[in-house]
């Protein structure tokens, strides 16, 4: 079953917004979650994650999505310039042979 489901990414800010608007506002997890149309268990892990580790936990987590996002989009493009040079090389011989 393929589900094409697209994965929201959340800034370094939003993440910060909704774990303050937890901690300073009085409103539970599972309101801010309504409000803001997150998941309750994504505010309990960003909760979680803010209370162990601070700010810097939540950094790990951004680059390493971008790291990834990049690392994909580069593979993409590595395998379309592959695909490119083999096609010259092919030309290139073609055409050496044309012109013996």
């Amino acid at each position: 079953m393929n589900h094409n489901i697209e994965r929201r990414s959340y800034s370094l800010e939003f993440k910060f917004e909704a774990v303050r608007l937890v901690t300073e506002s009085g409103r539970g997890k599972t309101q801010v979650a309504k409000e803001l149309d997150v998941s309750r268990t994504r505010i309990y892990s960003w909760c979680r994650t803010y209370a162990d580790q601070g700010k810097s936990g939540f950094k790990k987590n951004e680059t390493s999505n971008n790291d990834n996002v990049e690392l994909k989009r580069l593979r993409i493009e590595n395998k379309r310039l592959r695909e490119e040079r083999e096609i010259l090389k092919k030309a290139a011989a073609f055409f050496a042979r044309e012109l013996k």
